[in-house]
């Protein structure tokens, strides 16, 4: 099992694996930056926060690092109906990356590198593995995607638009580019 990303889906996806017995590699392009919240720190809210909490009830660890690093905690729109009510939390940024890193590097049956996959190798119908930038081939039965929004990346500032997945780290350009190709016939 191969997972591309090291962010919070890369990160649930890798520990369930790993959890399950399954030999897991978790490939990632900055192996420091796993776990790392690029902007508002905040974990739940009304968009995340029902999804939060399924993966804590599947038993994610993405509610525990939260429990562990948060350093405000709040329920949002308590005066309106329940529909709209949420909790969230905001996390201090760099003990989350941490925790999230320690976690992941502890975990049995998971292995982390640090690469960027640049193609998707098919034989016939059937995954077959991964190309690197840097590691050439590596074969798998299956890969997981969760490279957030670093496959065909790009920061706009103003009217200057310039390839990156987050400000100053490169953009996963060779992986975005064969999409397409994926499941056509």
């Amino acid at each position: 099992m191969i997972v591309v990303g090291g962010g919070h889906a890369g990160i649930e996806a890798s520990l369930a694996c790993a959890r399950m017995g399954h030999p897991t590699l978790l490939i990632t392009q900055k192996v420091e930056q796993i776990g790392y919240m690029s902007c508002n720190p905040a974990i739940g809210g009304l968009a995340k926060g029902h999804l939060v909490k399924e993966i804590d009830a599947l038993g994610g660890e993405m509610g525990r690092a939260t429990d562990e690093t948060g350093i405000q905690f709040r329920q949002l729109n308590t005066g309106k109906g329940p529909a709209v009510r949420s909790s969230r939390a905001q996390v201090d940024r760099e003990k989350y990356r941490l925790r999230m890193k320690r976690t992941v590097e502890d975990q049995e049956h998971l292995t982390v590198q640090e690469a960027t996959v640049e193609d998707i190798l098919l034989d016939q119908d059937r995954i077959a593995g991964v190309r690197t930038d840097s590691n050439g081939t590596l074969y798998c039965k299956a890969v997981i995607l969760a490279p957030g929004t670093f496959m065909n990346g790009l920061v706009h500032i103003g009217l200057t638009h310039f390839p990156a997945g987050r400000m100053g780290e490169p953009p996963s350009i060779g992986l975005s580019g064969h999409s397409s190709d994926w499941g056509s016939e």
